[in-house]
């Protein structure tokens, strides 16, 4: 089953009360390239969600973003009483020393450095992790179902422009052995014309020397059984399944090669129209190709 590099993903839920929104998303790319957007508290944990993406996308690039929220009770700064209890204490010294009736403003304290401290995120993090790499996987799982699906699309695209390079590939084949006799019987047509009119004779080996010459410069077998070998190679490469998307690219060049390689060697306008379709039908195969992991 070939797989679209194209997809998108997404998983959310709830851990030990910090809600995690997991989203993950690819585009065609020649090799696998990761991008992690993640908070500055969940950075120990790159590593792993990144191992964990390569572990199940092999082509592509793919983004993938965690958004954090901690519920009200976790969100709270801490107050740090250690520090608070040293504020409090020079503020009693200076109280007694200079001025009995100074009033202490609660407010003011709780602003001072140190007083309050964020929310331990880090530790937070560490002890949610094994859920949010669930989290992770399951987006991971609703993208590869979205690329399978495209994927299936493509391969069913695929599969119709090779019945399309087949069918000129046999009007072809059809057609070369013909190219011959009608060379044959234009050529002495053309000698019984000269002949007649400038009285040269020349003789049936010399005709049939010149037919024997341009019969092996436009013999095009050879690249017709290489083509429709190639054709068949890429119907096995899209059955045997997933992270073939180079192969079919380079099987793809191969078949272009040979149909340039008939175009240039045939001498028939009707072969010249049906490797036109072949190499329009190769092209979609191409364009095709590039999209498949």
């Amino acid at each position: 089953m070939l797989k679209s590099m194209t997809g998108f993903g997404a998983a959310s839920g709830e851990v030990e009360g910090v809600h995690y929104a997991v989203e993950v998303k690819s585009v065609n790319n020649r090799y696998l390239k990761v991008v992690l957007r993640l908070p500055d508290s969940l950075s120990a944990l790159e590593g792993d969600i990144e191992a964990q993406m390569r572990q199940r996308i092999a082509r592509g690039s793919v983004t993938l973003s965690v958004r954090m929220k901690l519920a009200d009770e976790q969100a709270a700064y801490r107050v740090n009483d250690a520090v608070l209890q040293s504020y409090l204490e020079q503020i009693r010294l200076a109280e007694t020393d200079s001025n009995p009736m100074l009033r202490l403003d609660l407010g003011a304290v709780l602003q001072l450095p140190g007083v309050c401290e964020p929310p331990p995120l880090e530790e937070l993090a560490e002890q949610t992790r094994d859920g949010l790499l669930d989290l992770v996987d399951q987006a991971i799982d609703a993208l590869v179902s979205m690329r399978v699906r495209d994927g299936k699309g493509t391969e069913d695209d695929l599969l119709v422009q090779c019945e399309t390079i087949d069918r000129e590939l046999q009007d072809v084949a059809s057609r070369s052995g013909e190219v011959v006799d009608l060379y044959h019987e234009r050529l002495r047509e053309r000698v019984e014309e000269l002949t007649r009119n400038a009285k040269v004779n020349i003789d049936a080996e010399t005709l049939a020397r010149e037919v024997a010459i341009f019969a092996e410069r436009s013999d095009i077998n050879e690249e017709i059984s290489r083509l429709t070998a190639h054709v068949e190679q890429f119907r096995e490469a899209c059955r045997d399944g997933e992270q073939i998307g180079r192969k079919l690219d380079f099987i793809a060049q191969e078949m272009l090669r040979e149909a340039n390689t008939i175009a240039s060697k045939a001498s028939d306008a009707s072969i010249a129209r049906s490797v036109v379709d072949i190499k329009t039908a190769i092209d979609r195969i191409k364009e095709q190709a590039a999209n498949v992991e």
